[in-house]
């Protein structure tokens, strides 16, 4: 079970405490507001965007904000008030504060070398549609990139998805495709029976012609060099 889903338990299986403060500053005058609460004797001026605002001038929990979960405004009103709160410019709620020492909503990680928001539960749908989304097609030579073409491979050590570019611009590979000789000569030359490495731009160097249609070439041949 994820750790927001234990703590949603938790916080509904727990009684009420007895300590009728829930803004956590146990002050008698905030005796009933459960959203956040500002603290007055921070001494510096307190900023926050128009949505913290909002849930403090109308005392309105951050469990209870309107934001579709999940959504860039969900995320970062958790990452305010966690900058808020460590800086103990306001004050919590009970659940409030569980969720933000018990989780890690508001906070970033990399996967992949994707910047990802933590500990925010997604659909089975949603995280289908998210990998799609982050995960090239790999194998599949392309057009462009700083070179000639590109390509996605996946690291075999560190298992993340890398581009690797090759091939000049310019470097007359459509003569070179059509001339056997020309063929020959440019496997020898780059030793392409040794080229192993799908992370090395010389191994898709040496197999172009495997993709040679596909990538746009006026050519009938198809094989290794």
């Amino acid at each position: 079970m994820n750790r927001i889903q234990r703590l949603i338990r938790e916080v509904l299986s727990t009684p009420p405490s007895e300590d009728k403060c829930n803004c956590g500053c146990h002050s008698c005058e905030n005796v009933g507001n459960k959203g956040p609460v500002l603290n007055e004797n921070l001494g510096t001026k307190i900023i926050m965007t128009e949505n913290m605002q909002h849930h403090v001038d109308n005392k309105v929990p951050l469990t209870e904000n309107a934001f579709r979960y999940g959504s860039e405004a969900f995320i970062n009103l958790w990452a305010e008030a966690r900058t808020l709160y460590e800086q103990k410019a306001i004050f919590l709620n009970d659940v409030d504060k569980a969720f933000l020492r018990d989780t890690d909503l508001g906070k970033f990680g990399l996967y992949e070398g994707v910047k990802v928001p933590l500990d925010l539960l997604m659909e089975e749908d949603e995280l289908e549609e998210a990998d799609k989304k982050k995960t090239p097609a790999l194998g599949k030579p392309h057009r462009g990139g700083s070179k000639k073409f590109y390509v996605y491979v996946r690291d075999p050590k560190s298992k993340r998805i890398k581009k690797v570019s090759f091939g000049m611009a310019g470097g007359g590979l459509r003569a070179k495709l059509n001339n056997p000789k020309a063929r020959q000569a440019f496997a020898k030359r780059h030793n392409c029976a040794q080229k192993k490495d799908k992370t090395k731009a010389s191994y898709w160097s040496c197999r172009l012609p495997r993709y040679a249609k596909a990538l746009g070439f006026n050519t009938t041949f198809t094989g290794y060099w």
